[in-house]
C-alpha cells in the first residue's frame, strides 16, 4: 500500500489493488468462461505460443459493431502467426451473443457467462465499457489496453515485425 491509498476507503483501496493488477507489464489476471458448447476455456490457455487480446464486447453494443470488422480484419492477417483472440461477451441472451458470433464471423475462441455487467470478469478487469481490449504477451502480460481502430492494428504490427 503506498501513503496516497493508506487514508481511502475499503472500496477505493480494492479498487486501486485491482488497477495496479492491470497495469501494463503485469500478468493478465486469467479468466475462466464457458464457450457457445458449455466448455469452459481458461485464458492461460491461450497464452504461451500467441500473442492474445482479450475482446470485452456485447452484441447490443454499437461500438463494439464499429468495432469488430477491424479486429476480424487484424485476426485473418495475423492469426497464421500466432495471434489469438479470447473473446468475452457480456451479453444475457445466449441467441443473441451466438447470432453476433456468426453475424460478424467470430472464428477465435468465444466465451461468455450471460451475466453481462454482473459477471466477475467485468469486475476483475475493470471493465466499465464495451468495446474494452487487453493485448498480451506470450508470457501473459499486458501489453495494451483500450485501444482500437489504427491504433489497435499498429501494435499488433509491433508482435509480428
Amino acid at each position: 500500500m503506498d501513503k496516497y491509498s493508506e487514508n481511502c476507503s475499503p472500496a477505493l483501496r480494492e479498487k486501486i489493488i485491482r488497477l495496479k493488477k492491470l497495469a501494463i507489464g503485469q500478468v493478465a489476471p486469467d479468466i475462466v468462461l464457458p464457450n457457445p458448447d458449455g466448455k469452459m476455456i481458461p485464458l492461460s490457455s491461450l497464452i504461451g505460443s500467441n500473442v492474445v487480446m482479450v475482446y470485452f464486447w456485447a452484441s447490443w453494443c454499437n461500438g463494439c459493431e464499429e468495432e469488430n470488422p477491424n479486429i476480424a480484419e487484424i485476426y485473418n492477417k495475423y492469426q497464421d502467426r500466432g495471434f489469438a483472440i479470447y473473446s468475452v461477451s457480456l451479453d444475457s441472451d445466449k441467441k443473441e451473443w451466438l447470432k453476433a458470433i456468426e453475424k460478424h464471423q467470430f472464428t477465435w475462441t468465444n466465451v461468455c457467462d450471460l451475466k453481462e455487467w454482473e459477471s466477475e470478469t467485468v469486475e476483475t478487469y475493470s471493465v466499465n465499457k464495451t468495446p474494452a481490449i487487453y493485448l498480451l504477451n506470450r508470457e501473459g502480460r499486458i501489453m495494451s489496453k483500450n485501444i482500437r481502430g489504427k491504433a489497435l492494428e499498429m501494435k499488433v504490427r509491433e508482435f509480428f515485425p
